[in-house]
């Protein structure tokens, strides 16, 4: 089992392919081989592909079960550190995606591009609510109680009510960055969106894009929250996205 020790963290994560390395962040509630379980098979055939799990997510180990979106930033480059990853393209979703944001702002020299799904670059605390446990109790969401039980056991060791207010409280206060920070971002970018994501759609995503040099957006037709996704359409963001790290290999490459 890939394990990585370093500083307060077990982090654990999977790695597969060869090539340019690739970094794939995910989302809150879930983990990197969730999230990301239709983009294996294609990318691992061009690209080293690592899929670690957040601090508090998934199987990495962890005394405090506090975490946000900058910790995590930092946590990714000491999992860069420990792994001798000079730079690599990162692709995130979500929250991974906001985690993405920070590092090509924070650490421009550690990102050769950056990809986005679902993601606006700001702040909307709009649905948080909806994933406190007492509203998960209330409403008696017992399947989705199970999910997070089980999909991040070893994170939370248990205390699941912990976990759900940990991330509704990253969604309400990240990402924080200024139109200035986000101007400054140096990497190519690239930030999809589906059509009916109601956290993004094309107006925000379109707006990201003007604030960011060196990017372009792409709207999936007929896609949610989750275009990349079994039962949406993962072959065009697979493609897309494919094509768009063609066109910008690492130097040396």
């Amino acid at each position: 089992m890939p394990m990585l020790k370093f500083k307060d963290l077990e982090m654990y994560y999977e790695k597969m392919g060869s090539g340019d390395n690739v970094i794939f962040l995910h989302s809150s509630y879930s983990r990197g081989i969730l999230a990301f379980s239709n983009q294996m098979l294609d990318f691992q055939n061009k690209y080293t592909c690592y899929f670690p799990d957040f601090r508090g997510h998934g199987r990495t180990r962890c005394e405090s079960l506090e975490w946000s979106t900058p910790r995590i930033t930092e946590d990714i480059i000491d999992f860069m550190d420990q792994l001798d990853i000079a730079a690599a393209h990162l692709i995130g979703y979500s929250m991974g995606a906001n985690v993405g944001l920070y590092l090509a702002t924070n650490h421009p020299e550690r990102v050769v591009t950056l990809t986005t799904i679902g993601t606006s670059g700001f702040c909307d605390p709009t649905g948080a609510e909806e994933f406190e446990p007492e509203w998960l109790i209330q409403h008696g969401l017992q399947d989705t109680i199970d999910q997070m039980i089980e999909r991040h056991l070893e994170a939370h060791r248990g205390h699941w009510e912990a976990f759900m207010r940990q991330s509704a409280q990253d969604w309400r206060l990240y990402p924080q960055l200024t139109l200035e920070q986000l101007g400054n971002i140096q990497c190519p970018a690239l930030f999809i969106t589906g059509e009916h994501d109601h956290f993004v759609g094309e107006e925000k995503v379109k707006r990201l894009a003007s604030l960011v040099k060196e990017s372009r957006y792409h709207v999936v037709q007929n896609g949610s929250h989750r275009p990349h996704m079994v039962r949406e359409n993962p072959i065009e963001v697979n493609d897309t996205i494919l094509q768009f790290l063609e066109h910008n290999k690492a130097p040396g490459y």
